[in-house]
């Protein structure tokens, strides 16, 4: 596993005692339960118009099937390529047991671009759910694609799909006798990626700020750890934690003017919440145990966080007004790097399962966990704006990936496999 700063942390915790309880572990073996099944034909190119230079119809459907509460009709299997509701024959798309059907089509326009039309069906009524015009150059087919993801999702689900997000991830690589630290920063889906900081420094723990205009994450070029914030678009950066001692693990509130953080500045790695606009520092936790990895609750009431404090690494919850903290996972000796949905209901985390590191989730409800991943290196849960995904990273043979896994069944798929280390990526919020 890649032992970012928090993991060195975790790794200590390992050599302690555990204390566990009964708690209840389903493995997802594959399959997309209970996914809806849609069918995207390719949109049409009209007369007149150049194919446009990425396939609009492909992305759509790979967006998608990653949420894993739809399951497109693999295009092999499409039985007509209609561009528009008038040419669908219902009853041919309802012998197939499809719900929904997408149809578009792409013709030139005048100012050198193309004008994209789709519509979403709903093939058992026969009729229209949603539909758009739009005008995009070729540079911007891609993001447009995305966008009509986000129609077709928020339509048939009620909210905000989140294609056209972005990730932010570490990448490492050896360049002679030095070894190069990146933050990267792509679209959802691992396109067009823009290095926004170099540095022969490790970097660490990257987290967005709620308007996605910032990145805090943790810096090594100083000699030491330190806790920095950075605008996206320009590059323009502050410390806003260089204390004594390990500065770790930002992780911003939900208002964005508070980041929680360890720091160990006062001997022990505690839990603390910083202030951005007038330095307060308040320290939360008061253990003489590792507390680190902290996460906010989309209410901005609580913090969760890993900690040994039990015998080993698993995951407690605390209300940002301090008192008793809540243990929340008992399912074997390892539970840590906790990340929490938007609705507050799943917190996925590392789980470490016969000796390798998985994906998995819990449901805060129900307390029953969910393995999703196969391992044997997996890191770095973190979710999807809409709540039905999860990114993460692992290793394929010697190669290093970023994938997604849906929280609802086991639609998984990598998003790229990359010849620098990638690691800890970060989803973006709306």
């Amino acid at each position: 596993m890649n032992l970012t700063w928090t993991f060195v942390l975790s790794a200590l915790i390992l050599l302690l005692p555990t204390r566990t309880s009964a708690q209840v572990t389903i493995p997802i073996t594959g399959g997309a339960i209970g996914a809806l099944p849609i069918a995207i034909a390719p949109f049409r190119v009209e007369s007149g118009a150049a194919a446009p230079p990425e396939d609009i119809a492909a992305i759509i459907q790979d967006d998608l099937y990653r949420t894993g509460l739809l399951a497109p009709l693999p295009r092999k299997d499409l039985i007509a390529h209609p561009a528009s509701l008038s040419e669908v024959r219902f009853q041919d798309w309802r012998a197939l047991g499809v719900d929904n059907l997408v149809v578009g089509s792409v013709s030139p326009d005048p100012d050198g671009g193309y004008q994209v039309s789709f519509e979403l069906l709903d093939v058992y009524k026969s009729s229209r759910l949603a539909g758009k015009r739009y005008r995009v150059q070729p540079n911007a087919v891609r993001t447009l694609a995305h966008t009509i993801s986000n129609v077709i999702f928020e339509t048939l689900f009620g909210r905000p799909g989140g294609f056209n997000t972005q990730i932010a991830y570490v990448e490492t690589e050896r360049s002679g006798d030095k070894t190069v630290h990146r933050l990267v920063v792509a679209d959802a889906d691992a396109h067009n990626a823009q290095i926004i900081l170099s540095s022969d420094a490790p970097i660490m723990s990257p987290a967005w700020s709620p308007d996605r205009q910032y990145i805090a994450y943790v810096s090594f070029e100083g000699g030491r750890s330190e806790v920095y914030v950075q605008e996206v678009a320009s590059g323009e950066r502050r410390a806003v934690a260089s204390f004594n001692g390990i500065n770790s693990a930002p992780a911003w509130s939900p208002e964005g003017t508070q980041l929680a953080l360890t720091l160990s500045k006062d001997g022990d790695p505690n839990i603390y919440i910083l202030n951005l606009a007038s330095g307060n520092l308040r320290q939360l936790t008061h253990s003489p145990s590792i507390d680190t990895e902290p996460v906010w609750t989309p209410d901005g009431r609580q913090i969760i966080f890993t900690s040994d404090r039990g015998g080993g690494p698993q995951v407690y919850r605390l209300a940002i007004t301090g008192g008793e903290a809540e243990r929340l996972t008992f399912e074997g000796s390892y539970n840590a790097r906790p990340a929490i949905s938007p609705d507050g209901r799943l917190l996925a985390m590392v789980h470490r399962e016969n000796g390798k590191f998985k994906i998995a989730v819990l449901d805060l409800q129900t307390r029953l966990m969910r393995v999703l991943t196969d391992g044997p290196l997996d890191e770095s849960p973190s979710f999807a704006p809409n709540g039905a995904t999860l990114l993460y990273s692992g290793v394929l043979g010697a190669k290093a990936v970023l994938a997604t896994v849906s929280v609802y069944g086991r639609a998984h798929e990598q998003l790229g496999i990359f010849r620098p280390d990638v690691k800890e990526p970060t989803w973006s919020p709306l």
